[in-house]
Formats: structure tokens, sequence, C-alpha cells
């Protein structure tokens, strides 16, 4: 009798723990979604790798960064991993969406002031660096140098960065009124910097001036001028809005790169984050900020 009792009791309990596993698996909390992340490089002809890329996500957001260096040896290369470094550092350990601006500014004047410290000045290196924040369905992004940022919607890549390059101040200064047509074409061809990090004169940064709200199935793209120079926007369209998943759309445009039949290519870089179905999670989250 007693064994059977005992029996009984252990098919009773076995019959709850099963119980409370489905009930578990079928209403427990369902992790957030995050973004759909694809990044991807080439050396091209050079040689040394001088882009780097970071991506980091907290409770609060997600902050992607693009650097592409440039100087002599590998002072392009140590210049664009202070440039990374420096804002994933400061990203993990400030709420960076209390200001964005501030963060922005906070984290590019460090990576000045630490590339300066590391190297010396820009004629050993130097870098481009773009850097992006999505939050709660908005996107938040700045620049220095000549790093491209660009939402991919609804079929057309829209670039929300002009950059720092002889060309865009020379129309900026035409709009103003400040020099003439005349001298504003001859230097529309002009793509030398004239804004970098790593430099004692280093000016401010481009920032946004309203947040990007999101759509579903946007896609954010930074990419190094390696890829834009050498690349057109229409190609770039055609592997976006295919239907395979986010990183082997970067391999893909990276692979564009590399077929290319020019010499002397340059470094190319590319980091992609994809919303797909997930902004509305994004939209809805409470990220206690």
């Amino acid at each position: 009798m007693d064994s059977w009792l005992m029996a009984a009791w252990l098919l009773v309990a076995c019959v709850l723990i099963l119980d409370t596993i489905i009930l578990y698996v079928r209403y427990a909390p369902k992790k957030k979604k995050t973004l759909k992340i694809g990044r991807s490089m080439t050396i091209g002809g050079r040689e040394v790798q001088e882009d780097q890329t970071g991506v980091m996500e907290t409770k609060a957001g997600l902050m992607a960064v693009l650097a592409d260096g440039a100087g002599k040896a590998y002072g392009g290369r140590i210049a664009s991993r202070i440039a990374v470094d420096t804002c994933t550092q400061i990203f993990e350990d400030y709420n960076a969406f209390n200001n964005p601006q501030y963060f922005f500014r906070k984290a590019f004047h460090c990576a000045n002031k630490e590339i300066l410290k590391a190297l010396g000045d820009d004629s050993r290196g130097a870098a481009s660096l773009g850097c992006v924040m999505i939050c709660s369905g908005f996107l938040y992004y700045a620049v220095v140098g000549n790093v491209k940022i660009c939402v991919y919607r609804e079929g057309s890549l829209v670039p929300v960065s002009t950059g720092h390059t002889v060309a865009v101040l020379a129309e900026q200064r035409f709009h103003e009124g400040k020099i003439s047509r005349e001298d504003a074409l001859q230097l529309l061809e002009n793509n030398r910097l004239y804004n970098y990090l790593g430099q004692d004169g280093f000016k401010d940064i481009e920032l946004f001036d309203a947040p990007v709200r999101m759509k579903q199935n946007d896609i954010v793209v930074l990419m190094s001028d390696g890829v834009y120079d050498l690349i057109g926007t229409r190609e770039i369209e055609a592997v976006l809005a295919e239907t395979v998943d986010c990183q082997q759309k970067a391999y893909e445009i990276i692979e564009l790169v590399n077929k290319n039949p020019k010499e002397d290519k340059d470094n190319a870089s590319i980091v992609l984050l994809e919303m797909g179905n997930e902004v509305k999670a994004y939209e809805k989250a409470e990220f206690g900020i």
C-alpha cells in the first residue's frame, strides 16, 4: 500500500512539474528582439587595413561605429582603433540617450585627444569617424571626415550625413554667398578632408538636426569611401533589396568592391543595421531612461 501511495505521489509530482514547464514556455516573457547586424570589410589594394568597426548593445539601445584611418605605417590603423574603442567605452559607461549630442561630442573629442596622445600629430595618423545610436525606434548620428551614413528605405538609399570634404565645404560656402559659383565649381571634385580626428585644430562634428524616426524594414548603412567611391548607389540598393540576411548583404557589397577592376583600391568597410519587423518592439520598449 505504501509503495502504491509513493508511486501515486511521484506521478502527481511529475505531472505538476511538466505542467509548470509547459506554462513557462508558453507564457514566459519573450526576450526582446534586436536589430539584425551585418559587417564586412576588405583591405583592397593597401598593405594595411586601416578601417575599424564596432557594435555595442546595452539595455538602453544600440550603438554602431565605423572609423576610416589614414597615416604613415600603422598610424591610420592605430587612429581608427582608438576612435572605435573610445566610442564603445564611453557608450558602455554613460547613458548616451540622456543627451545624445553631449555623448557624441564627448566621444569624438576624447577620441581626438587620445589619438594625439598616441601619435603626436596628424602627420602620423588620423581618422574619419561615423557613429550611430538607435533607441525606441529613433536614429541618432554624428560624423567627422568622410564616413557616410545613409538610411535605406523602400528601395532608396538616402544619405543623412554630408561629411567634411573640401567639396562639401565649397558647396556650403557658395550657398552662404561666401564664394563665387566659379570657385565652388573648381572645388567640387576635391575630396580632401578638412576636418578629422587626430589634429590640434579639430573642429566640431556633424550632428543630427533631429532624430530619424525608423520604419519597418529600414536599414541604417555606415560605409567608408572605399565603398561609395567605387560602387554606385544603384548597385548598393540592389543588394539591400535582396531577401538574404543582413550579414550576407554586407558580404555581397564588399564582394562588389573586390570584383571591381580598379587598381590600387582603398580599404572598404560597411556596417548594416536592419530594423526588420522589430521596429515595433523598439517603439514600445521601456529602457528606463
